[in-house]
């Protein structure tokens, strides 16, 4: 009798130890992170900070659900046409800097995490910003080429599909930038690394999309917004952090 109350008191204090972790919130510093310089860009609530590009208010085709920012079709949008919902956080311009950020797509779902945002009128948030991929690398219809899957240096360089978690679980991508030298990180490991301002990046550019891109001709910037994207299709992100290194 008395082992038996004694072992189910161990196993009762065991999980009174365990809930906090369990229980951990999302969108949350640790002490630890705050101590390493972390700063939430979303504290799970609100769009506080964060705008449309090129405007001066929020896009109407985002929401706040299950603690994460989610992008939505847009009005009258098919699945793959975005409604210019492409969005920054507007607070602040980085330079050297590591972000970490969670996000999970949708069945066929397409995006991408901005950094170096350069805000041109009329011009789209990409017009002369890296951008690092988000894409169900199953399903999506941009799939065929390797530096269109997810993580990957979209359209430069190409990441390790392996690393990837599949539509509707979450992935942690980090990007690290620090004098020009930047590597991307997916779930753990790294998949991508690559040097701005350098022959290695004019020939990445050269061999891309972007070579006929005026912002990639004139040189994308030394610092700029963080940017998330719309392209037509669900995607959330949330735990969206960032230290200035």
């Amino acid at each position: 009798m008395k082992k038996s109350f004694f072992l189910s008191l161990t196993v009762a204090i065991a999980l009174l130890t365990a809930m906090p972790t369990f229980a951990k919130k999302a969108n949350k510093l640790t002490s630890k992170e705050q101590k390493e310089g972390w700063t939430l860009l979303f504290n799970g609530e609100s769009f506080d900070g964060w705008r449309q590009c090129n405007s001066k208010v929020m896009a109407t085709n985002w929401t706040i659900e299950d603690d994460a920012m989610k992008v939505l079709l847009g009005e009258g949008k098919q699945p793959g046409q975005g409604s210019g919902g492409d969005i920054l956080y507007e607070v602040k311009k980085y330079t050297d800097f590591e972000l970490s950020i969670d996000w999970k797509a949708s069945d066929m779902a397409n995006s991408g995490i901005f950094y170096y945002v350069r805000e041109v009128p009329g011009k789209p948030i990409y017009y002369a910003a890296p951008e690092i991929q988000v894409l169900d690398n199953e399903n999506a219809s941009d799939n065929k080429i390797d530096s269109h899957l997810a993580g990957s240096l979209y359209d430069m360089l190409p990441a390790d599909p392996k690393t990837v978690h599949p539509a509707g679980k979450w992935n942690t991508c980090v990007i690290k930038a620090k004098d020009g030298q930047v590597t991307i990180t997916m779930n753990g490991t790294e998949v991508v690394s690559y040097s701005h301002w350098t022959k290695e990046w004019d020939n990445l550019v050269q061999n891309s999309k972007f070579k006929d891109f005026d912002g990639f001709t004139e040189g994308i910037s030394k610092g700029g917004y963080i940017g998330l994207q719309d392209h037509g299709y669900p995607v959330w992100f949330r735990n969206i952090k960032i230290r200035e290194l």
